[in-house]
């Protein structure tokens, strides 16, 4: 097997058992290494450290799996793999038939580079790595062995695929693909899910939880939902007895979505409009226009480290509009899916804002994505998501 040799003194995060190779802590390789290969990453000295996928064009070199030199990363291996991230999800209740889970949470389930979401009976495989992309053809029929779906659907984010060098075709892999969207359920209000078309594999599964936890305190009160996508906030607040709902989202498939899905579970009083989140708040602001609550569900700003900086500022606006926006004593629901940005970094942002508008922010609730996208120990990078439940005096 070809070896990949670690510079000096770079051997240390990866007997620590982090699933990352930069191509900064690369001293060589020796031997032929087809990208998406396997190989072992071994110290300057030769001392075997793990195995892995290698990726040359990538930043990420190699993307580690295991610490067991007499493991093979062969069909066996990820199929045991697939059946540990499942059997995950069977304990957390995350296997109705008529739900969505995320089944595979790439670093999170010890798969780095391979998301797998189920929504009723179909599966959306999305690779974020060329390795797991080339290991498609023994991957899905796993899958299809554990789970008996209807169809399986791979989508691939462009930017990723760029990065990684990873040439697929987005569509149907396995089985007959749904002629439409496809209907769902979470906490007892339906969705119909676009798995071809919409962001992510068609819904924010990762919200699930803090969907229901920031409804509980939206009863009776006029809600702004920003970023709004299919409704998802939007619908839990009214469900759970919101005055009115308004929710807002660039683009107008979304909005189409969304109306369809008030339509689908009977929810009259919330409405939605298509526009820029950011003007569309500073016009509200202006006119003098308030809310009782507000929901801020803004896509990642931060797509790496050198765009932090200019991230937490576009944080800090949205957070100020949001804040000039409520009602003494009202809700701010504020999101981040940026990895990049840290929950310190989040809450100082608040700081300043609170700072800035004058008004008293109380964090009351801070939450992480749902439990189907588990933070590994080893791989601080995999938590991502921070939800905060505020009261803004």
């Amino acid at each position: 097997m070809a070896r990949v040799v670690l510079k000096p003194r770079k051997a240390k995060p990866f007997f620590g058992r982090h699933p990352w190779v930069l191509s900064t802590a690369v001293s060589r390789v020796e031997g032929a290494l087809p990208d998406g290969d396997a190989a072992e990453l071994v110290t300057h000295e030769g001392n075997f450290v793990a195995r892995g996928l290698y990726n040359g064009r990538s930043r990420i070199r190699m993307r580690l799996f295991t610490w067991d030199r007499g493991e093979e990363l062969d069909a066996a291996f990820w199929q045991a793999r697939l059946e540990r991230a499942v059997a995950l999800r069977e304990l957390l209740g995350y296997d109705s038939a008529v739900g969505a889970a995320r089944l595979v949470f790439s670093e999170g389930d010890g798969l780095s580079g391979l998301i797998v979401d189920r929504y009723g009976p179909y599966l959306v495989v999305q690779p974020t790595s060329l390795g797991m992309g080339l290991r498609l053809p023994i991957i899905v029929p796993a899958l299809v062995q554990l789970l008996a779906p209807k169809g399986v659907l791979v989508r691939c984010d462009e930017a990723t695929a760029r990065a990684e060098g990873l040439e697929l075709a987005e569509g149907p892999f396995w089985g007959t693909p749904p002629d439409g969207p496809v209907e769902i359920e979470e906490h007892g209000l339906r969705f119909a899910v676009d798995l071809m078309s919409g962001h992510k594999t068609g819904f924010y599964l990762d919200q699930r939880e803090n969907r229901r936890r920031a409804a509980r305190f939206l009863s009776g009160r006029r809600v702004l939902d920003m970023f709004c996508y299919t409704g998802g906030f939007s619908l839990h607040a009214a469900a759970a007895g919101a005055g009115e709902v308004l929710g807002v989202d660039s683009s107008r498939k979304a909005v189409e979505l969304a109306e369809s899905n008030a339509a689908r579970n009977g929810l009259q009083q919330v409405t939605f409009a298509c526009g820029s989140c950011f003007e569309t708040m500073e016009a509200m602001r202006d006119q003098g226009r308030s809310f009782e609550a507000v929901v801020l569900d803004p896509p990642k700003f931060a797509r790496g480290g050198r765009t932090l900086d200019e991230a937490l500022r576009a944080y800090h606006y949205l957070n100020r509009l949001g804040v000039e926006l409520l009602s003494p004593g009202g809700i701010l629901v504020t999101c981040s899916c940026s990895g990049h940005v840290s929950r310190q970094d989040f809450q100082q942002m608040l700081l300043g804002v609170a700072q800035q508008t004058r008004r008293e922010i109380q964090i009351l609730e801070q939450h992480g994505a749902a439990p189907d996208h588990p933070t590994s120990a080893t791989c601080a990078e995999s938590e991502y998501l921070k939800c905060f439940i505020c009261r803004v005096c």
